[in-house]
This record gives C-alpha cells, sequence and structure tokens, in this order.
C-alpha cells in the first residue's frame, strides 16, 4: 500500500503471529525459544524495522549487547521517520553497555537529544555526559528491589547515591546502565520549589565501586548529631547514611508510582506497607523519613568508606560531641 506517495509493506499474518508468540515467550522469561521466533520474523520481513527493533529489544533483555548493536542498527537503518524512534534509545542503551561512545552520541542526537560535542565520554575527550539531574534506580527490580537515589551521567547510567543495603549486592558510588521508560515517580512536598524525579529499573552493573559498605549502631542523642556524621563522611568525599529513618518497604504498586521523598509519614499510611500479602515489597530510600515521628537514640547507619578510613571517621565523630554520640558493632556488609 501506500502512504502519501511512499510504498510500506503491510506485516504478513505468519510475522504477526510469530511476533506476538515471541513477546509472549519473552513475558514467561523463555528468551531461546522467542529468539527463534524473532529471527524467523525477521527473515520473512527483512524490510521492517519493526523486525530488527524486537529482536534488539529480545537481545537487551538477554543483555546481549553485542548481538542488540547489530539488531539495532539494521532498524534504524530502515526506519521512516528521521528522529524521536524508540530504535534509537534502545541503540543507545546498547551502545552504553559497549561503551561504543561515537554510536551512543549519534543515537542519543538521533532521539533528539542534546549532545556534548567530542567523540569519547568524559570530558577531555570530550564527553557523552549530560548534565541530567538527580533520579532514582530501581536495582534488582525483578528480584528484591531496592530504590536508591542517584545522579544521572546520560541518558542511560546512573551514578549511585544513596548506600544500598547489603541485600542488594550494590555500593554506593557504582554506576548502572537502567532502561529507558520509568516505572513510578518520587516527589518532594507540594510546597514551592518541589519537585518530582523519574524511578528507572536497573539494566545491570555498568561500573563497580571499590568502596566497601559498613554497617553501625549508633547513639545519636538527636537528629542533629546524625546530621553531623553525614556531614563529615561527605566532607572527607565518602557517604553515611541513616537507614534508620532513610529505607521503608513499599508495596510493588506503591513502589511504581508517584511517592512523596521528606516526609515517612505519607508512606507509613501506605495500606500495603510491610509487604501485605499480594504485594511484594519494595525497598525505598527516602530523603528524610523521620519527620513527625518520635526520635529513638538508637540507628542502624550505613557507611561506605573505605576501610582504613571508617573508624577514623566514627571516632573523630564522637570527639566532637562526646557526651550525646557512641558507636559499637561496626561490619563490613558488601
Amino acid at each position: 500500500m501506500k502512504i502519501f506517495g511512499r510504498v510500506r509493506h503491510r506485516p504478513s499474518p505468519t510475522w504477526r503471529q510469530a511476533t506476538d508468540r515471541a513477546f509472549s515467550l519473552i513475558d514467561d522469561g523463555r528468551y531461546e525459544d522467542a529468539g527463534a521466533l524473532l529471527t524467523r520474523a525477521a527473515d520473512l520481513e527483512p524490510w521492517l524495522s519493526e523486525s530488527w527493533y524486537n529482536l534488539a529489544l529480545l537481545h537487551k533483555f538477554r543483555h546481549d549487547w553485542a548481538q542488540a548493536r547489530i539488531a539495532g542498527l539494521r532498524a534504524v537503518a530502515l526506519l521512516d521517520r528521521p528522529v524521536g524512534a524508540p530504535d534509537w534509545w534502545n541503540l543507545g542503551i546498547a551502545a552504553t553497555a559497549l561503551q561504543d561512545w561515537p554510536l551512543a552520541r549519534r543515537a542519543w542526537q538521533a532521539y533528539g537529544l542534546r549532545v556534548p560535542p567530542g567523540t569519547g565520554e568524559r570530558s577531555g575527550e570530550e564527553s557523552v555526559r549530560m548534565a541530567l539531574g538527580s533520579a532514582a534506580v530501581r536495582l534488582s527490580p525483578e528480584g528484591e528491589a531496592e530504590v536508591v537515589w542517584g545522579r544521572r551521567l546520560d541518558p542511560a547510567r546512573i551514578e549511585v547515591l544513596s548506600i544500598p543495603l547489603p541485600s542488594s549486592g550494590r555500593r554506593w558510588g557504582e554506576v548502572v546502565l537502567h532502561d529507558g521508560v520509568p516505572h513510578g515517580e518520587r516527589a518532594t512536598s507540594g510546597a514551592p520549589g518541589s519537585a518530582v524525579y523519574p524511578v528507572f529499573d536497573e539494566i545491570e552493573l555498568w561500573a563497580p565501586s571499590p568502596v566497601p559498605t559498613w554497617l553501625v549502631l549508633l547513639e545519636a542523642a538527636t537528629e542533629a548529631d546524625r546530621d553531623a556524621l553525614e556531614r563529615l563522611a561527605a566532607d572527607a568525599g565518602y557517604a553515611a547514611e541513616d537507614w534508620s529513618s532513610s529505607v521503608r518497604l513499599l508495596c510493588r504498586t506503591c513502589s511504581e508510582s508517584r511517592m512523596p521523598t521528606d516526609d515517612g509519614s505519607a508512606v507509613t499510611r501506605d495500606p500495603h506497607d510491610h509487604g501485605e500479602p499480594g504485594h511484594p515489597g519494595h525497598l525505598s530510600h527516602l530523603s528524610r523519613g523521620s519527620e513527625g515521628v518520635r526520635w529513638t537514640p538508637e540507628r542502624e547507619c550505613g557507611i561506605a568508606a573505605p576501610a582504613g578510613l571508617v573508624r577514623g571517621l566514627l571516632d573523630s565523630w564522637v570527639a566532637d560531641s562526646p557526651g550525646t554520640r557512641d558507636w559499637r558493632d561496626l561490619e563490613e556488609v558488601c
């Protein structure tokens, strides 16, 4: 058939059946069987960009980035529209996973994003990195999911700035590759200057962190005492996080919706809090979760710092106010 004078080929019924069946198999995690069907569909209709987009998507699910790049390049070569197609976004993710910076830059530009000039990843080469601000990322979205805060480096990567719990297997300062469509939002209070931050799903670890995670029990008489430790760690170039107040358990539905970040009271009223049966729990880091809650001096705190520094940080924190601060039971947990 013709649309505005251009010839377009309608996919055959066999192509549609193979493709529909393949995505049903993908939903069941049967990637090998789905791959055979999508390869057959591409053989049937090799001139359709959708054939190669679907294969690229499958390879993304499998984290087979070399094949995702090959299929993605074929998909974009057959596109009718020059800007904004999701084919370019998936190609950008694959290129970022492979550290193919010229292709990543080309993909983001073709999608319609403004990219700094250059050929490399970092400034000096100059950089595919962009000033995209803060966001949250859901670690292990198909497992024991945990939403943490981070800084977006580009459209496909986030540097983790929260201190993840040890069950996640992730560390502060790690860079994770993430998917393009947000699943949920985190919102500050409704006061002037409020903001909404997207929550992206992790695909895989992109760059590990050498900085270990420590668990320590604090005696902090006031919130100001707790805050002083977090500032001390930040001033040293590392991090401390009061897990007792910053981490809450949400049901999956709530985690993937818009949730407040500054006032923990809205979270504790969640009817599915603590993983009510039928609503799998997601851990979520809030920017501060202790407002309106009676302060208790004993706190579980995560610290991200080298082994040679962590005890000195804690001792310095106590020395600044020995009457209101103490620590015990320091343990490396990740």
